[in-house]
Formats: C-alpha cells, sequence, structure tokens
C-alpha cells in the first residue's frame, strides 16, 4: 500500500502556538510583518540569523575563500528550478533574467580566485501548491561557494565542517535566544552518513513511497526521508536525468552525475545542493541540446568554456532553510525578516 505524507500547510507558527490558518490568514500575517517582525521571537530568529552569517564567512575566510559580489541579473541564468519560474526584464532593450543561481558564474570567477564564496540574492516564482511544503520561497538567500580542481567529496567535507562550525557556534553564541526559541539545537557528528540516490530511492520504496530512479527525489518523499534520520546525512551520485547541463558526469559511470544533497534531519528537507562541474564545450553543448536548452542563449558561457576555464566543484547552502534548521522553525518564512512566500502576493 502506498504511504501518503501529508505536511500540514495549515500550521503557522506564532509564539510558538500552531493556529489553524488558511492562505488568507498567512497573507493577513505577512501584510503585517511590521507587527510581528518586533515580537520576541521573530528578534531571536534574526539574531541567530546573524550569527549564522557571520560564522559562515569566518569559516569560509579562515579556510582560504574570498568573497566576491554576485550577480542580480544576466542574459541567462540557472535553468535546473525544479518547476519554478525565471523572472525576466527588460535591460537597455535586451531580455535579461533575475539570477535563481550564481552556478555559471561561479565558474567563472574560479579561473581567476581558486576558492571564492558569495552571499547570493534569488528569485524563483515556485509553484503556488509548493507553500504547502514549508520550506520554500520565491525570493531566497543563498550561500554559493566554490573550489578550482576540487572533487565531490573535497567539497562534502568542507560543508560538513561548515555546518558542525557554524551550530557549535550558535550553541555558544545564542543560548538564550535557542531557549526562548525552545529549541535544542545538537552539533553533528563527523563523519555524516552518505547514501547514494539509488539507495535512497530504494530505502523510500521500502517504506511505501513511489519514486523513480532518473528523477530528482520528490518534496514529500525527500520530507520523509529527512524524518528517518536524527543527523544530517549526504544523498550523491544522482542519475545525470534528473539534473542540469553544469553537473558533471562521471568519466567511469556512464549516467551518473558527480552530485550532492545534504540533507537535514527531523524532517527539514536539502541543506545544500552541489558537484563537480561539467568544463568541456563538447560535453556541456551535448548535454544542452539532450535537455532542450538552446546552446545560442548561453554565448558567454560556452565562449568562456572554449577558452578554457578551471576543473571545479562547489554547492549552495539557503540561508533561510539553515536559519529554519537551526532555530526548528515550523515554517521557513519564519526564518525571514520580508518572506516572499509563493503563490502570495506581500510586502
Amino acid at each position: 500500500m502506498e504511504k501518503i505524507y501529508i505536511e500540514a500547510d495549515q500550521f503557522f507558527v506564532i509564539h510558538r502556538r500552531p493556529l489553524v490558518m488558511d492562505r488568507q490568514e498567512i497573507r493577513r500575517l505577512l501584510m503585517e510583518r511590521y507587527r510581528r517582525i518586533k515580537d520576541p521571537e521573530m528578534r531571536s530568529v534574526l539574531r541567530v540569523q546573524d550569527e549564522i552569517l557571520s560564522a559562515l564567512r569566518d569559516f569560509l575566510r579562515r579556510n582560504g575563500f574570498v568573497e566576491i559580489l554576485a550577480p542580480i541579473i544576466g542574459p541567462v541564468t540557472d535553468p535546473g528550478i525544479r518547476g519554478a519560474k525565471q523572472v525576466s526584464v527588460d535591460f537597455y532593450g535586451h531580455g535579461f533574467k533575475i539570477m535563481s543561481s550564481m552556478i555559471l558564474y561561479k565558474q567563472m570567477a574560479v579561473s581567476s580566485l581558486e576558492r571564492v564564496f558569495a552571499l547570493s540574492p534569488n528569485v524563483r516564482l515556485e509553484p503556488s501548491e509548493s507553500i504547502e511544503t514549508g520550506r520554500h520561497l520565491s525570493e531566497f538567500r543563498q550561500l554559493d561557494l566554490e573550489v578550482a580542481n576540487a572533487s565531490y567529496f573535497d567539497i562534502m567535507d568542507i560543508g560538513e565542517r561548515m555546518v558542525i562550525y557554524t551550530c557549535r557556534r550558535i550553541r555558544e553564541a545564542c543560548r538564550d535566544e535557542l531557549l526562548l526559541l525552545e529549541r535544542d539545537l545538537k552539533v553533528p557528528s563527523v563523519p555524516f552518513r552518505k547514501m547514494t540516490h539509488e539507495e535512497a530511492v530504494e530505502l523510500l520504496r521500502s517504506e511505501g513511497y513511489k519514486v523513480n530512479k532518473g528523477d530528482e527525489i520528490p518534496w514529500v518523499a525527500e520530507e520523509a526521508i529527512s524524518r528517518m534520520f536524527d543527523e544530517p546525512f549526504w544523498i550523491y551520485d544522482y542519475p545525470m536525468t534528473a539534473r542540469g547541463f553544469y553537473d558533471r558526469e562521471d568519466p567511469k559511470r556512464s549516467g551518473i552525475l558527480m552530485d550532492f544533497d545534504l540533507i537535514y534531519p527531523e524532517g527539514f528537507g536539502e541543506a545544500i545542493s552541489g558537484g563537480e562541474r561539467e568544463f568541456q564545450l563538447e560535453r556541456v553543448m551535448a548535454r544542452m541540446r539532450s535537455n532542450g536548452e538552446d546552446p545560442e542563449a548561453y554565448g558567454w558561457y560556452l565562449e568562456m568554456l572554449g577558452e578554457g576555464v578551471s576543473p571545479s566543484a562547489g554547492f549552495g547552502i539557503g540561508v533561510e532553510r539553515f536559519t529554519r534548521y537551526v532555530c526548528g522553525l515550523e515554517k521557513i518564512w519564519e526564518a525571514v525578516p520580508f518572506p516572499k512566500v509563493p503563490g502570495i502576493v506581500s510586502p
């Protein structure tokens, strides 16, 4: 029998008390954010978030990373955004995109500096039904990093150490805030558990979830597998059919990408997504065509690859999702001062 997992999207946490409400009620609360932002809980969340950002920056600088400025618009952006729509703007008579991810630009940056990171603002018009996951925003910030000549296992190691460093620092620096939020934040132990995409699919199928081996793990199933563990864990080696043209296929294993996701425990879902980058022009062109992308739209990017770029690997970690996990929040829109929630128009 197929198991059905239901995310209770009618719950919204104010003062740690779940109240039954519909989308109109959520919109009302978002419209009244100028009131809610004064609440002790919201102040605590914002103080924790400030410490998270400082901790992430401190960790990366101590490990040789240089912070760069992220682009906000460009002729193209990341197409691999799982059903969300891109936002277009007129830029002096040319159609530009608001960044959904700076992934293509990171490949440019590591040809100059070997270790880079940026706090990147992103806009994705998520399907309105994604509000039901409790962890999707239409506007969010992502810490993006990239390392030249690194393997995906190298980058996973950086991700583990970064998460542990940040959680440990929050426990020490934000004790009062965590106490007010009633959050017992645990510092994960190393090494994090690793499972292949194929193993994750088999685990979910054994629990009654319908998951295809060639696809991304659906949101409902991702939350379900997240609830099966009490510490963060990696899912890696995704099938090539599940992801974009910029993820590198393993030269020794046809159809397998050298990439990964870090999954938070307790049902909080995806934390980090990344992997090694495809850097050979002819392979990228072939992948674009197989994915239905128009290579002509990526002119500057393909010219760059043609001249040669450094092999690299990296990831992005969502700031609001990290804040939600650290603070133990019910919904992601409680992890950002001015939230833009899918399907709801608000300030």
